[in-house]
């Protein structure tokens, strides 16, 4: 009692500077409620700050959980843009146009520009006269009146000089039978140096005792392998024609004159490899064959071209090992490609073979980054717009002598502004700001920087690979894709082919040998046209 009240007195000295009504009044506790309230009063202070701390872990789980909200929204809006893309490019490739050329008239002004027709003759345009075939032999035919006479006096008209002339195209084409005789001969000297009756040989013929003659295969190789025609409409025409030929007959004959290209394959190829700029591209090609260990039908169908030679190779696979064989022995030269690895490994090998990406890949690829993702397109067109003008510079460099001065000047403006796309390359993948989209195409661009550019210091080389399909251009190639052979089935050849209307088929012997499967063709450029053999057979 005495050191409470002893507490209270001296509480009481020190608040007396501040007086207060509860000040005057005096509380006598006992030892056990004091100790109570001290021990209520720490309780309580401790249940604060575990209060305090709990609301803190709280506080810190609900921002944990709040940017693990944010990263999975942020996962969750990614993964939707990329699915948005995924099926803004499958439109694209089902829907959308099959060519990157852009319309000469823009839709929205089409109707206020000068030529308002998308395609075809344009009105008020001058058109060309009519073809006149001056080349083809003429059989004249002369028509006259029945009864050449006057219809009121019956007296007979006599004739005008000159006649009024037209012409009329005409295809004539007729089968026939070509009867040899051979003249036999009895020697009638009496030395008897040549026993019996001699006989003039024979003329030579493609297939040993075979009926048909040579023009009749010409038909058959240019029916197929040029115009693409499927073999059961080419054999319902020679029926036409009065020359019945059975399936069996035409596979059995295409087998016997594959062998007969051979040295002509072998030529051209040396021909290729001897040449310094090439052009190759490869693509999927269904060949429905079953070969040991491989899993499906697809195919590749290779494609080499250089100034003279298009050499077409077709492979169960993909693999390097088709561009190595095919540049055997090669060590120096351009390679205008894409940027598929295998190109790459074969540069690695043989350094002396430099590698000249297409851009048009490249123009590709932020074509596809525009339509996948619109918030990007702006940007990637300003890009596109920069490669058309790389294209448009190095164009008129080409077309201009090596040494002039105005060369120089194209040559200036090409170097900076190949200069000025790669600092804003350069630029935009410092940016932490972009896209990565965008980012992925720009990492590519300049991973492939040092084959994009070397048109930059050979002028001769096109930018592009689109040429070698086209046709035409700087490089004054025509070339045309391949069609591959349809057999029809025999059961006891052991051929395996697909529907006859097919382009995209392939016959082959059912051991499915891989020299069995090779394919080749080849086309030859002259200076008055094209000569196209491509024996495609299987």
């Amino acid at each position: 009692m005495s050191a409470i009240a002893c507490e209270a007195g001296l509480s009481a000295s020190t608040g007396d500077a501040k007086r207060t009504p509860f000040s005057q009044q005096w509380v006598t506790l006992s030892k056990q409620e004091h100790i109570e309230l001290l021990m209520q009063a720490r309780s309580w202070k401790s249940m604060h700050e575990r209060a305090v701390q709990r609301n803190e872990w709280l506080q810190a789980q609900l921002r944990r959980q709040h940017q693990q909200a944010e990263q999975r929204e942020a996962a969750l809006r990614s993964e939707l843009e990329l699915t948005q893309a995924r099926i803004r490019d499958l439109q694209q490739r089902l829907y959308g146009r099959k060519t990157e050329h852009g319309r000469a008239v823009d839709s929205r002004l089409r109707e206020h520009a000068a030529w308002p027709r998308p395609r075809g003759q344009q009105r008020g345009a001058r058109g060309h006269a009519r073809t006149r075939l001056t080349h083809l032999p003429v059989r004249e035919e002369v028509i006259e009146l029945d009864s050449p006479q006057c219809p009121s006096c019956g007296l007979p008209l006599s004739i005008f000089p000159g006649t009024d002339d037209s012409e009329v195209l005409e295809i004539d084409v007729k089968a026939y039978r070509r009867v040899i005789r051979r003249q036999r001969y009895r020697c009638a000297c009496p030395c008897r140096a040549l026993p019996g009756i001699v006989t003039a040989p024979a003329p030579p013929r493609l297939i040993e005792r075979g009926k048909f003659g040579i023009s009749v295969w010409v038909s058959v190789l240019l029916d197929k392998f040029a115009y693409g025609r499927p073999s059961h409409r080419l054999l319902h025409e020679l029926a036409d024609h009065g020359v019945p030929m059975s399936a069996g007959t035409l596979a059995g004959a295409l087998q016997a004159l594959a062998p007969l290209f051979a040295p002509l394959q072998q030529a051209l190829l040396d021909k290729l490899r001897s040449e310094s700029h090439w052009h190759a591209d490869e693509t999927r090609w269904a060949v429905f064959v079953d070969l040991e260990g491989k899993v499906g039908h697809r195919w590749y169908l290779w494609v080499f071209q250089s100034r003279s030679v298009v050499h077409y190779v077709l492979d169960a696979s993909r693999s390097a090992r088709v561009v190595e064989a095919e540049f055997a022995g090669v060590e120096h030269g351009h390679l205008s490609c894409d940027r598929y690895r295998a190109y790459q490994k074969l540069a690695r090998l043989r350094p002396g073979i430099v590698l000249a990406f297409c851009w048009a890949h490249q123009r590709r690829d932020l074509l596809l980054l525009a339509n996948d993702y619109p918030e990007l397109q702006a940007w990637a067109m300003q890009w596109v717009q920069q490669i058309g003008q790389l294209y448009h510079l190095h164009g008129l460099r080409a077309e201009v002598p090596p040494h002039s001065t105005q060369y120089a000047a194209l040559d200036a403006q090409l170097r900076q502004a190949v200069q000025c796309m790669a600092e804003q390359r350069d630029a935009a993948l410092a940016d932490a700001l972009t896209h990565s989209a965008a980012r992925k195409v720009l990492k590519s661009m300049k991973t492939h920087w040092a084959g994009l550019t070397v048109f930059v210091e050979q002028p001769w080389l096109p930018m592009g690979r689109v040429e070698m399909w086209r046709g035409g251009g700087r490089s004054r190639h025509r070339c045309v894709r391949p069609f591959r052979l349809a057999v029809p089935y025999e059961p006891d050849r052991g051929s395996v082919s697909t529907s006859p209307s097919s382009n995209r088929t392939c016959a082959a012997n059912a051991s499915g040998s891989l020299p069995t499967h090779q394919a080749f063709a080849f086309e030859r450029s002259r200076a008055g046209g094209n000569r196209r053999i491509s024996p495609n057979f299987s």
